[in-house]
C-alpha cells in the first residue's frame, strides 16, 4: 500500500488550513500537490482545473442557489417573529420556557431558512435579550441558541443533502429529506431536556400559560411560513416535482410571503440577491474544489487505502462505526459542511457499506456529525455568531454549552446504531 499521496495530502492540507489559507484553495492547492507525485506539473494543473469545472456541471446543484434564495428571503422576510411567537404559545409556561422556545423556534427557522447561522443570528438577537429580562444568563442563552441553530441543518429541506447525494453517486434526495426528520426532531428534544433540567436547577422562573385562542391565532400567523416545507417536501415526496424544481418553487413562495408581510419590498431586494448570490459563489467554489479532491482520491486510491486500514483494524461494525464517527467529529471542528461531506463521502461510504449501513442512514450520521462540529471550538461558526449575537465570550459560554454538546452526541449515536431512526419514513413512502 502507497501511503506517499495520503501523507502529501494530509500534511499539505492541514499545513495550509494552519497557516490560514481559505479553505478552498487549501483544497485545490493539496490537490495538486498531491497529484504531482504520480504526473508531470502541466497535466496535475489542467487535471484538477478541469475537474473542478466538470465537478460544478450538474443540473442537481442548481438547487443550492434556489434555495439559498429561498433561505435568505425567509430570513429577511419576518418568518422568525411569527415562528418565535407561535413557540412561545406551546412551551413558555413550562421550566425554562424561553429556552425551550429557542429549540422549537430554531428547530422551525433552520429546517426554513436553511441556515444556522441565520437560526442564531435571528433567535439569539430576538430572544437573548428576553431571556436575560427574564433572569436567565446571557451565557445560557447564548448556549441553547447555539446548538438549538443546528437543529435545523438536520431537518430537511437542506441544502448539504444534495452535497451527500451529488457525492454518494446518486442516493435519493425525496428518502435523504424523509429520514432527516426523526434525527433532527429527537436532537431538538434532547436538547430540550437537559435545557428544563438546567433551568430548574438554577430555578428560573415560568412563563404564563397561553390559551388555546392564543395558541390558534400564533398557529394561523405560522402556518404560511410552515406551509413551505408542506409544499417542498410533499411534491418531491409525491413526486410532483423534482428536488430541484420544489427548490425554483421555495424561491417563487418565499417571494410572494415576503410581500404579503410586507417585509420584502423592491428596493431592499436587491441586497437580498447580492448576498445570495454571494453566499452561492463561496459554496459553489468550495463544491468545485472538493470535486476536485475527491477525484484526486479517486485517482490515487486513496478511499480504498483508509478503507483496507480501518476494516484491518476490527471487523467489529459498532467499533469502525465510533472510529468514523470520531474521525468526523474532529473534521467538523475545523472544516466546513459542504466540503467535508465532499471529500470524506467517498472514504467513508463504501467501509460502511460493506458494514451492512445503508448509505441513507450514513448521510444523516455525516450531516449531524458536521452539525456539532459547527457549536464547536476553536472555529465552529455558529458557536462565533451566537457568542457574538449574546455578546459575550467563548470560554464563559463552554460550561452551559458541553451538557447540550453531550446531548447531541447522545443523539449521534442513537442514529448510529438504530438504523430504523432514520429509515423509517422512508419506508413508509417505499424510498
Amino acid at each position: 500500500m502507497d501511503y506517499i499521496p495520503i501523507l502529501v495530502l494530509v500534511i499539505s492540507f492541514v499545513g495550509l488550513l494552519s497557516i490560514g489559507t481559505p479553505v478552498a484553495w487549501s483544497i485545490s492547492i493539496s490537490s495538486v500537490l498531491t497529484m504531482l507525485v504520480s504526473i508531470p506539473a502541466m497535466p496535475a494543473f489542467t487535471t484538477v482545473s478541469q475537474r473542478m469545472g466538470t465537478g460544478l456541471d450538474s443540473f442537481a446543484l442548481l438547487a443550492i442557489p434556489f434555495f439559498v434564495l429561498s433561505g435568505q428571503l425567509m430570513n429577511k422576510g419576518g418568518i422568525a417573529h411569527r415562528l418565535i411567537a407561535f413557540a412561545k404559545t406551546l412551551v413558555g409556561s413550562l421550566p425554562g420556557g424561553l429556552a425551550l422556545i429557542n429549540v422549537i423556534g430554531a428547530m422551525l427557522m433552520g429546517a426554513i431558512a436553511g441556515s444556522a447561522m441565520a437560526s442564531a443570528s435571528a433567535m439569539g438577537s430576538i430572544l437573548g435579550p428576553e431571556m436575560e429580562k427574564e433572569g436567565y444568563s446571557k451565557e445560557f442563552g447564548a448556549a441553547v441558541n447555539i446548538t438549538s441553530a443546528t437543529t435545523g441543518l438536520i431537518i430537511p429541506p437542506i441544502n448539504v443533502l444534495f452535497v451527500y447525494s451529488l457525492a454518494s453517486g446518486g442516493v435519493s434526495i425525496a428518502a435523504l429529506f424523509l429520514a432527516g426528520y426523526i434525527p433532527g426532531i429527537l436532537t431538538g428534544l434532547f436538547l430540550m431536556l437537559v435545557a428544563t433540567f438546567w433551568a430548574k436547577k438554577k430555578k428560573y422562573k415560568l412563563g404564563k400559560r397561553s390559551s388555546l385562542k392564543e395558541v390558534f391565532k400564533t398557529f394561523i400567523d405560522a402556518v404560511p411560513s410552515l406551509f413551505l416545507l408542506v409544499i417542498v417536501i410533499g411534491g418531491i415526496v409525491t413526486g410532483i416535482f423534482t428536488a430541484t424544481e420544489a427548490s425554483a418553487i421555495a424561491v417563487l413562495y418565499t417571494l410572494i410571503l415576503g410581500f404579503a408581510y410586507k417585509e420584502i419590498n423592491f428596493k431592499t431586494l436587491p441586497q437580498i440577491l447580492l448576498d445570495s448570490s454571494s453566499t452561492t459563489a463561496v459554496v459553489m467554489l468550495l463544491i468545485g474544489a472538493s470535486m476536485s479532491m475527491s477525484w484526486v482520491m479517486s485517482f490515487e486510491n486513496i478511499p480504498q487505502s483508509i478503507s483496507t486500514s480501518l476494516l484491518a483494524i476490527s471487523d467489529n461494525p459498532i467499533i469502525i462505526l465510533l472510529i468514523i464517527n470520531l474521525i468526523l467529529l474532529f473534521v467538523g471542528i475545523f472544516m466546513d459542511m459542504t466540503p467535508a461531506v465532499l471529500i470524506f463521502t467517498p472514504i467513508f461510504l463504501p467501509v460502511v457499506v460493506d458494514l451492512g449501513m445503508d448509505p441513507i442512514q450514513f448521510g444523516i450520521i455525516m450531516v449531524l456529525n458536521l452539525c456539532i462540529g459547527l457549536c464547536t471550538p476553536p472555529v465552529g461558526s455558529v458557536l462565533f455568531v451566537g457568542v457574538g449575537v449574546a455578546e459575550t465570550t467563548i470560554q464563559k459560554v463552554m460550561k452551559p454549552l458541553l451538557p447540550l454538546f453531550l446531548a447531541m452526541v447522545v443523539a449521534l449515536f442513537l442514529v448510529t446504531y438504530f438504523p430504523q431512526l432514520t429509515l423509517w419514513l422512508p419506508s413508509v413512502f417505499n424510498l
